[in-house]
């Protein structure tokens, strides 16, 4: 079959090569470093190989597939070594950044925000100084059930219902409808 395609023949160079190349693509799979590859990956590598052994088959001496994988694998190595080459001259290539998108509020959203914020502040401070303190803790500052049950000296339980009741009265007086017991 070599000697056929090496004669010209299509059909013969098609069929030893549909023979070699499954082999030769999952061999080369993996080899070329990710930042090498470029716009290049595994099937581009062996392509490459496949179309430059195609046009050098009269040269070529092995008389097996086997032979004929063992060229195609060196051709993709010296392929790969290429690909890293051109990246080490170039360096590698890095996507911009798309642009930053703009996260400020608009005028609008920032005076609904500040019309809100406004609101929560008469709401709290028409709480008692300690409701005021629970929800400044729970809310402003995040802390834990846990973490306010230490600083006010009670049990996580009777924290948990403190925070509650506090921030019941703050619904009560932002005048939210409370949220149904789940």
């Amino acid at each position: 079959m070599l000697e056929r395609a090496r004669g010209g023949d299509e059909t013969a160079g098609r069929l030893l090569f549909e023979r070699a190349l499954p082999a030769v693509r999952r061999w080369a799979h993996g080899r070329l470093p990710r930042y090498a590859r470029g716009s290049d990956d595994t099937e581009d590598i062996v392509q490459h190989a496949f179309l430059n052994t195609l046009g050098s088959i009269k040269r070529f001496q092995h008389r097996t597939v086997g032979g004929l994988q063992a060229y195609l694998r060196q051709a993709v190595i010296n392929r790969v070594r290429d690909l890293i080459r051109r990246s080490m001259r170039r360096g590698v290539k890095v996507d911009e950044p798309p642009e930053r998108p703009d996260w400020s509020p608009s005028p609008l959203e920032a005076a609904i925000m500040r019309q809100q914020l406004d609101r929560f502040l008469s709401a709290l401070a028409k709480l008692r100084p300690s409701d005021r303190q629970v929800i400044v803790w729970r809310i402003e500052l995040g802390y834990s059930a846990e973490e306010i049950a230490v600083m006010l000296g009670k049990s996580k339980a009777a924290a948990g219902m403190t925070i509650t009741r506090a921030m019941a009265r703050l619904a009560k007086e932002l005048d939210l409808d409370p949220a149904p017991p789940a």
